[in-house]
C-alpha cells in the first residue's frame, strides 16, 4: 500500500499544500512551528478519520477558515483508492472513499493500516489507564471490526447505566429490574472484550519483547501484562458486588473499562525506573509490534510515521532502528526532523529511494 498523493486544505497551519511521495520513504525537515508534524498528523487523518494530537475536531481547521479538506490518492492491492476527509465547523465530520461518504467511521477503521512513533506516545507511559486502553483498542479495532463494534454498544450501554444511576441519586429511587438489563447487556459486551483482548495479549507481548530485544541488543528485559478486573471475578459479580458503592458514585466503577497495560523492565515499573532512552526505546518496540501485528492481520505493510523520533535517541538506538528498516521488514515510511543534515545521512544509509520535502 503505498500514499502518492496528498493534498491539504485549510488544514492546521497550511492553507493549501500538496506533496506527490516517493514510494519508500518520505522526510520532511524544517524549524519548529513549520507544519512537519501536521503534515504526517494529515496522514494519520486519512488512515483513522481523527487527528492523533488533537481529538477536537474542529481545531484542526485552519484559523483563517471554517473548514478543513484533508485529500489522499492511495494504490493499495494494485488499485487506486481516494479518500477525502472534511469538516465544517458546527457541522459533522464527513469521510469519503472514492466519492461515496460512510456512513459509519467505523467501516473506515482498518482500511489504510497505519502506525505512528511520536514523542506524543510518552502519554502510554506517564498518563493514566485510559491513555492504554485506547492504544490497546486502536491495535484491536484495526483487524477485528466485531471488536470495535462490541466496544461501542459496550460504551454506549456503560452510558446508560450512568446515566440510570444518576437519575436513581436525583429522584431518590431505584428499580432493580432496569438495573438488571443494562447490568445483563454490559456482562455480555464485556465478556467478548475482555476474552479478546485476553487473546490478544498473549499474541502481542511475545512480538513486542523481540523487537524490544532488536532495540536494546538485549540489553533489558521488559514485561507487558494486561491488568483487569474480570481476571479474578465475572462482570456479573462484580456489578452485584459493587451495587451500593456505583449507587452512591453514581457511576460504574467496575467493568472492562477499567483494565490497564502494565509496562515493566527488569521486574519493575518503567515509569519508575526507566532511563529516558529505556522509556522511548520501550514506547518504539510497543509501537513496531504494532506494526508487525497489523501486517500479519491484514497481510499489508502499514504506513509508518516517525515523528521527531532521532531526538531523543542515542546513536546505538538509531543504528538498531535503521538495521530495522534495511530488512525490508516496513513499506512506506514518512519521517519528520528539524535537522536536516542528520535526517539525510541517517537515510542514506538504509539505501532505500528517498524524497526531503524542506518545509
Amino acid at each position: 500500500m503505498i500514499l502518492q498523493h496528498i493534498s491539504l486544505l485549510n488544514y492546521k497551519n497550511f492553507e493549501s499544500i500538496s506533496f506527490d511521495f516517493n514510494n519508500k520513504i518520505n522526510c520532511f525537515v524544517g524549524n519548529n512551528g513549520v507544519g512537519k508534524t501536521n503534515v504526517l498528523d494529515a496522514i494519520y487523518h486519512l488512515s483513522y478519520g481523527k487527528s492523533y494530537f488533537n481529538p477536537i475536531a474542529s481545531q484542526n481547521i485552519n484559523h483563517n477558515a471554517d473548514f478543513f479538506v484533508v485529500d489522499g490518492a492511495y494504490l493499495k492491492a494494485d488499485r487506486n483508492e481516494k479518500i477525502i476527509i472534511s469538516l465544517k465547523k458546527n457541522q459533522k465530520k464527513v469521510i469519503k472513499r472514492n466519492g461515496k461518504a460512510y456512513d459509519r467511521f467505523s467501516d473506515h477503521v482498518g482500511f489504510l493500516p497505519l502506525v505512528i512513533i511520536s514523542p506524543a506516545d510518552n502519554d502510554l507511559i506517564s498518563e493514566g489507564s485510559e491513555t492504554r486502553r485506547k492504544f490497546l483498542d486502536s491495535i484491536i479495532s484495526q483487524s477485528d471490526k466485531n471488536y470495535l463494534i462490541t466496544l461501542i454498544k459496550y460504551n454506549k450501554t456503560l452510558q446508560q447505566r450512568n446515566s440510570l444511576l444518576k437519575y436513581f441519586a436525583s429522584n431518590n429511587t431505584f428499580n432493580a429490574d432496569t438495573l438488571a438489563v443494562y447490568n445483563e447487556q454490559l456482562s455480555g459486551f464485556g465478556k467478548v472484550i475482555f476474552d479478546t483482548r485476553t487473546a490478544f495479549i498473549a499474541t502481542f507481548t511475545s512480538i513486542f519483547i523481540d523487537k524490544y530485544k532488536e532495540l536494546s541488543n538485549n540489553k533489558e528485559e521488559v514485561t507487558l501484562s494486561y491488568k483487569s478486573q474480570l481476571n479474578d471475578n465475572t462482570l456479573p459479580e462484580l456489578l452485584a458486588e459493587n451495587l451500593q458503592k456505583d449507587k452512591i458514585l453514581q457511576y460504574t466503577s467496575v467493568g472492562i473499562h477499567k483494565d490497564d497495560l502494565i509496562f515493566g523492565i527488569s521486574d519493575y515499573p518503567i515509569k519508575k525506573f526507566g532511563s529516558q532512552g529505556q522509556q522511548k526505546s520501550f514506547l518504539i518496540a510497543l509501537k513496531l509490534a504494532q506494526f508487525d501485528f497489523l501486517k500479519q492481520q491484514s497481510g499489508i505493510k502499514p504506513i509508518l510515521l516517525l515523528d521527531d523520533i532521532f531526538d531523543k535517541l542515542d546513536e546505538d538506538r538509531v543504528s538498531q532502528l535503521i538495521a530495522l528498516v534495511n530488512k525490508d521488514e516496513f513499506g512506506q515510511i514518512f519521517i519528520s526532523d528539524t535537522h536536516a543534515e542528520r535526517t539525510e545521512n541517517i537515510i542514506q544509509k538504509t539505501n532505500k529511494s528517498y524524497q526531503l520535502f524542506k518545509l
